[in-house]
């Protein structure tokens, strides 16, 4: 038989200082098996650093011709592709000629010095390409925060992200590995 997602709600509360953005959005998030509750929780820290009206979740793990997350115009454009991990560069090319926006999140620790000097050289050439690095140590206490029904407030200013519950708050100050030159609007 085989596994099925685990379904997980979340309020955001989001207070973005460095772009002006402030809302609230209800979200529903199916968990794959096959990921754990840092990988989940990384994907709702891109959704809040991200946020609007238009981003969603995709299919994620289970379909590779998708990212984590997007923002697709009305004539249905991808404006925004968000991927996790530590991919390689064919997946970042193609992602970079489907979107205006492509912005990495790696994780990880250890392993994403070892990625970035084995791809770095051949994704310089991307211009629409931002990664960001995430500490491991971040991502290890936002994986506490997980809860299958969770209220949690953002709070992003000058770079830094702080993040917490009724009972608990961390702050995660993550690390641009490569600035694209392109913005988004």
């Amino acid at each position: 038989m085989a596994l099925k997602a685990t379904i997980f709600k979340a309020t955001l509360n989001i207070a973005d200082m460095d772009r002006h953005y402030y809302a609230d959005h209800q979200l529903t998030l199916a968990r794959h098996p096959s990921e754990n509750d840092e990988r989940l929780m990384i994907r709702l820290l891109a959704f809040a650093l991200n946020a609007s009206d238009t981003l969603a979740f995709t299919k994620g793990i289970s379909t590779d011709d998708e990212p984590d997350l997007w923002q697709k115009s009305l004539s249905d454009e991808i404006e925004l592709w968000i991927e996790l991990g530590l991919p390689d560069e064919s997946r970042l090319r193609k992602a970079c000629g489907k979107a205006k926006q492509v912005i990495l999140y790696t994780y990880g620790g250890r392993a994403v010095p070892l990625w970035w000097e084995k791809v770095q050289s051949k994704i310089d050439r991307f211009e629409n390409l931002t990664i960001v690095d995430l500490p491991q140590d971040a991502a290890a206490a936002m994986a506490k925060l997980a809860d299958r029904n969770m209220s949690l407030q953002f709070t992003v200013q000058d770079g830094e992200v702080g993040i917490g519950n009724e009972s608990d708050r961390i702050t995660i100050t993550p690390e641009t590995l490569l600035e694209g030159k392109q913005k988004r609007q």
